[in-house]
């Protein structure tokens, strides 16, 4: 069975080539990400802890699912060599320094979730202070959140390099995520929706398409540079478009790479 770590002196007694943070609820998508860690080496630690900075909804926070022995599982079955199962107190022992998502962390995902990126920020940061890996793995599913950490490393030269990993989808296209337990047989081919309108790589189509199905509540679809997060221009190399919304009671994010690399 795969090792079991609970506080810092138990991380200190080896050195980790690579770390994949997690709040649990592990599925195909973390698996994909530990696959991918062992590309860069074999000691890899996955963390698990529900971060309560993240949630400005303390009933997303209270129902958040948790499996534990499930998580172990896979992460044993993907190439993990340990999970770290740190309690608040180890995470957070004193007063918390926030870090600032700046403006960025405001808009997209950052208007909808107040807060949620610098709990993102504050946690990672910790996780990497703690774990010291040379590497992190994180999934390109939750872009806003992956550019913020990028730009976090290089604010605080931090000794670390971040990999990107490509969204997995189930079987007819959506993006892996924890919250699709939520969703109804139904209510996931209303989901759908969302990679036929990514599908367009164009703004305006995309915007039809989701139009087309009123089960879908849209919150915003933008293009943008996916180097700078600004809105893309005629002249932009590297262009994504990026989607968030709610089908019933739960939220969707998902995003799409255009031209470029």
């Amino acid at each position: 069975m795969i090792e079991v770590l609970n506080s810092a002196d138990d991380l200190a007694r080896q050195k980790w080539d690579v770390l994949v943070p997690t709040m649990g609820a592990l599925h195909a998508g973390h698996q994909s990400l530990i696959k991918i860690a062992q590309n860069y080496g074999q000691k890899i630690a996955v963390s698990i802890f529900v971060n309560p900075l993240q949630f400005e909804n303390k009933n997303d926070l209270h129902n958040y699912p948790k499996n534990i022995e499930a998580d172990l599982q896979l992460a044993y079955k993907a190439g993990a060599t340990a999970v770290f199962l740190p309690s608040e107190i180890e995470i957070y022992p004193g007063k918390i320094e926030k870090v600032d998502a700046g403006l960025l962390g405001d808009l997209y995902e950052g208007a909808a979730r107040a807060g949620h990126f610098s709990g993102v920020l504050t946690v990672v940061k910790r996780l990497f202070e703690l774990v010291k890996p040379k590497f992190a793995v994180f999934g390109e599913k939750d872009y806003q959140q992956l550019f913020l950490i990028k730009q976090m490393v290089k604010k605080f030269q931090l000794p670390i390099d971040i990999i990107s990993a490509p969204t997995i989808r189930d079987q007819n296209n959506l993006a892996l995520s924890s919250r699709n337990t939520r969703l109804s047989e139904q209510e996931k081919q209303v989901a759908n929706v969302i990679f036929q309108a990514l599908s367009t790589e164009n703004l305006q189509l995309a915007s039809a398409v989701l139009k087309k199905q009123p089960s879908f509540k849209l919150d915003y679809l933008n293009l943008i540079d996916e180097d700078s997060f600004a809105e893309a221009v005629p002249s932009t190399k590297n262009k994504r478009l990026i989607v968030a919304g709610w089908v019933n009671q739960v939220r969707l994010i998902d995003n799409i790479a255009i031209g470029g690399r």
